[in-house]
């Protein structure tokens, strides 16, 4: 649970970080960039016992399909403190996805805790309009998307080092995204390197360092080893650093809908995070 909660953390401050780093590099720079520095370890650590196909296939949709669709919402307007919101219908496309291919199904109170937050992050997407497009919603959704066949994948290799597994996945993002940059950005990638704000640099060092290889590594790891609905959930926690972050650095304010979507979410976590034993690991049945 401390690892769980250390995580949704950890992610919660990525979202002002990337407003922070957009200022200054475009959404495919910023790709490139944050998995070239996630992607350093691979000079120290051995190529994990997965097949290619598992370490391109979680890059693709973990990587580069979850990052290329929040970075372009945040283009389009998405405000960081809600972006941290709406990333976190990966934690049903995760769980289902799971029942589905894996046959990890969820327990009843899992699934009504999980209803009631996605009462929440529905009563979000209704406040669209004004400072929240609704192709802003729709890109950010398909990233929470892409993010949870990524978990589902991650947790189909469940042998590998989680650590070694993730920072080799981290070589698939920055070669698509550089040869995008190089067809869509009139500033070439140098130039916005060597004209870029501090902030803006070590905004791009916590996304690849600490968001990624530490946090990702541990969110993996604790999906190869509980059920998918014990661990999922405490993504939800995230909104709220996430929110906080971003009220502090950017002075951002929600109308009262929004904050009752949040709360929303926040009461189902509650539910589901009730006192009812461990959460159960791969070997044990799901009660």
């Amino acid at each position: 649970m401390f690892l769980a909660v250390a995580t949704s953390i950890i992610w919660g401050f990525s979202f002002p970080a990337i407003k922070l780093a957009l200022a200054d590099f475009s959404a495919p720079q910023l790709i490139a960039l944050r998995f070239i520095v996630a992607a350093i370890p691979v000079l120290f650590v051995a190529r994990p016992r997965a097949a290619w196909m598992d370490i391109f296939l979680i890059g693709l949709f973990l990587f580069t399909g979850q990052f290329a669709f929040m970075f372009f919402s945040y283009e389009l307007g998405m405000p960081p403190g809600l972006a941290s919101v709406t990333q976190q219908t990966q934690v049903f496309f995760t769980v289902l996805l799971s029942a589905l291919f894996l046959g990890d199904h969820p327990t009843r109170r899992q699934i009504a805790g999980m209803a009631v937050a996605f009462s929440g992050l529905a009563l979000i997407a209704l406040t669209t309009g004004g400072d929240l497009r609704l192709i802003a919603l729709a890109m950010a959704i398909t990233a929470a998307l892409s993010w949870g066949i990524g978990n589902v994948l991650t947790k189909r290799v469940a042998k590998a080092p989680i650590f070694a597994l993730l920072a080799w996945c981290s070589l698939v993002p920055p070669l698509p995204a550089l040869a995008y940059s190089q067809f869509a950005d009139k500033v070439p990638i140098w130039s916005a390197i060597a004209h870029a704000s501090w902030p803006a640099l070590l905004a791009v060092f916590y996304l690849g360092a600490i968001t990624t290889n530490i946090g990702y590594a541990t969110w993996g790891y604790l999906l190869q080893r509980y059920k998918t609905g014990a661990v999922a959930p405490f993504a939800l926690l995230s909104p709220c650093t996430g929110i906080l972050a971003s009220a502090f650095l950017f002075g951002e304010v929600f109308p009262p809908a929004r904050y009752a979507g949040m709360a929303l979410i926040l009461a189902g976590l509650a539910f589901i995070l009730l006192p009812g034993g461990k959460p159960p690991t791969q070997s044990e049945p799901s009660t």
